[in-house]
């Protein structure tokens, strides 16, 4: 394959500003943020990457290295119907903010599709090198909510606050405490004997379909027929409740109300050291969201299986939206690139998919 064009091979002149974000793996909480819950995520060395100049006029010509493609659309409320839809949304919410048109490069070692929110990602970093090019004063966190709806309002995703959170406040070696409710957040440490494992089921999912669309409405239907104004506000007090409402809606609310308490649970055991604690709270995530929750899918619990039965391993579950996507993986570090080539290469055996280690590196 020939090497990707450079900026200057692209637009005839060099940039003049870098910005970057990374992807996020969810240790736990997931399918919370939309029902104002808490949640674990961490931010991956994975990241998506931005050069940008500004332009004199109106236009936006943007590059997409791993779509090998370029595009072109006018600043203005009208969307362009491709790829760059997301690039326009970032444009929208620019409010009195100064901006022009631009040229902008993008690239990725964040395989879409695969729940490590390429998108928020993508978002978080146009938008810092917006910052950046045009002088805004946006804080980091100001900075997340506007990728947040850019991404909901304008690029048509329902999705929570959790992933532009942790792609602008995320540091390396810390797993983000997010209240979505409050969006008060907090650094949690990671123990350095504590191993971290991406790995992706070769199942790509896409959010636009559908089923993510079809759980956030049944949790919201939930909350109206339980009176409250999010599912987040229960406590396991309120499990009794739940039951009672009618399936699958009694599901959906028992893994928001079970999911916060894990989060909390996971926590504490991260600040205590305990990663059979963590292990198992990981474990029990994913039997939630396989059974209460059903956005698990067959390839994606075959993969979490065998890794679970792999030596080391604390615990594993499916991780982002769901309908497949990746796995994240608790367990010894030492060696565990190769415990984790061998469980894929297993599952390459028995499901004929292509899944791959995406990390350790």
């Amino acid at each position: 394959m020939a090497p990707a064009p450079t900026f200057r091979q692209l637009f005839g002149h060099s940039p003049e500003v870098f910005a970057e974000a990374r992807g996020r793996a969810n240790l736990i909480g997931e399918h919370t943020d939309y029902s104002g819950g808490v949640v674990l995520p961490v931010p991956l060395p994975l990241s998506t990457r931005v050069e940008l100049r500004p332009r004199k006029d109106f236009t936006i010509r943007v590059h997409s290295v791993r779509m090998r493609a370029t595009e072109r659309f006018v600043l203005g409320p009208e969307p362009p119907g491709s790829w760059s839809r997301y690039l326009w949304a970032a444009t929208q919410i620019a409010g009195r903010r100064p901006l022009s048109g631009f040229d902008a490069r993008i690239d990725s070692d964040l395989p879409p599709g695969a729940g490590l929110a390429s998108s928020a990602a993508l978002l978080v970093a146009v938008l810092r090198a917006l910052r950046a090019t045009f002088g805004w004063r946006l804080s980091d966190r100001r900075l997340a909510l506007l990728a947040h709806r850019a991404e909901s309002e304008y690029a048509g995703v329902p999705v929570g606050p959790m992933d532009p959170f942790v792609a602008s406040l995320g540091h390396p070696g810390r797993a983000l405490f997010l209240d979505t409710a409050s969006l008060r957040s907090e650094q949690v440490a990671l123990p350095p004997d504590l191993g971290l494992a991406v790995l992706h089921s070769g199942v790509h999912h896409r959010l636009v379909e559908g089923h993510y669309r079809q759980r956030r409405l049944q949790c919201e239907a939930a909350a109206r027929a339980l009176g409250i104004p999010r599912l987040g506000v229960l406590s396991p007090r309120a499990l009794r409740r739940v039951e009672a409402l009618p399936s699958p809606l009694d599901r959906r609310a028992r893994h928001v109300v079970t999911e916060n308490a894990r989060v909390r649970a996971a926590v504490a055991a991260l600040r205590a050291r305990d990663l059979r604690t963590l292990g198992g709270l990981l474990d029990a995530s994913h039997r939630s969201l396989r059974h209460d929750f059903q956005v698990s899918v067959p390839p994606v619990n075959t993969l979490v299986r065998l890794a679970r039965k792999a030596p080391g391993v604390f615990g594993a579950r499916m991780t982002g939206g769901g309908f497949g996507g990746a796995i994240v993986v608790l367990g010894q570090p030492e060696g565990l690139r190769a415990v984790m080539e061998r469980v894929v290469a297993d599952y390459r055996r028995r499901t004929g998919l292509s899944g791959r280690v995406l990390l350790p590196e």
